[in-house]
């Protein structure tokens, strides 16, 4: 049973939402004060964060930046205020995702059903011949060595390539549209176009299909932007 830890600072609605995330077959806890948080991870090791921005003692993100110094636990943040969602639109702070409120309680779950397929463990009674082919299939970042492989063969992307891949893999199935992208990427405010972004979205295309054949993973949205999305 996987383990949700809530970061909510009002105890009705930390308990509302593990109501429903019990019901959802998950086991929860829940911390309501922002200082308590990272030696509570640091001793149980929860397998998904629900984290509110606004906290007392510590704010959701300084713990967010916190937290991803010692562990890549999906954290899915909580954000009531407006001036906080450009940052984490671009996921800046290593979230996963984010909610905003007033939300509803089942989208609440949803997410997290999400957040939790994209960081699915291999299943344990596979073999380890099977668990290595199992793993080679998936799309490995490495953010420290700016490579990217796919099937287990390098991409060879370039560092802009690398970061645009880095964002739309980061919520999979998430749409972003050509001015985020340029926003999270180009943050010297240099002066580039919409076809600029088109340009990288077809040469990460090209090096994907250079890869494995026939499997596309980055989508256009007409109107909107692009996803990455696995089949």
């Amino acid at each position: 049973m996987e383990h949700i830890l809530v970061v909510e600072d009002e105890v009705q609605l930390a308990a509302l939402t593990e109501d429903y995330l019990k019901a959802a077959g998950y086991q929860t806890s829940a911390l309501h004060e922002g200082t308590q948080v990272v030696a509570w991870v640091k001793a149980n090791q929860p397998d998904l964060i629900l984290l509110d921005c606004m906290l007392p003692g510590k704010d959701g993100i300084s713990i967010c930046r916190e937290l991803r110094t010692f562990t890549q636990v999906p954290i899915l943040m909580v954000t009531a205020k407006v001036d906080e969602i450009d940052r984490l639109i671009g996921l800046e702070i290593g979230a996963d995702d984010y909610i905003c409120k007033p939300c509803s309680l089942r989208e609440v779950v949803a997410r997290v059903k999400s957040v939790l397929r994209r960081y699915a463990l291999v299943p344990q009674h596979l073999t380890p011949e099977r668990e290595q082919e199992t793993q080679a299939q998936a799309l490995q970042l490495d953010k420290a060595k700016f490579k990217a492989t796919l099937n287990g063969l390098d991409l060879d992307l370039t560092a802009v390539e690398f970061a645009m891949l880095d964002i739309l893999a980061s919520s999979p199935g998430r749409v972003y549209s050509r001015s985020q992208l340029m926003e999270a990427i180009y943050r010297d405010n240099r002066i580039v176009s919409e076809r600029t972004i088109d340009s990288h979205i077809k040469k990460l295309r090209k090096k994907f299909t250079e890869v494995q054949p026939d499997y596309e993973l980055i989508h256009s949205v007409y109107g909107a932007g692009y996803k990455l999305e696995f089949a």
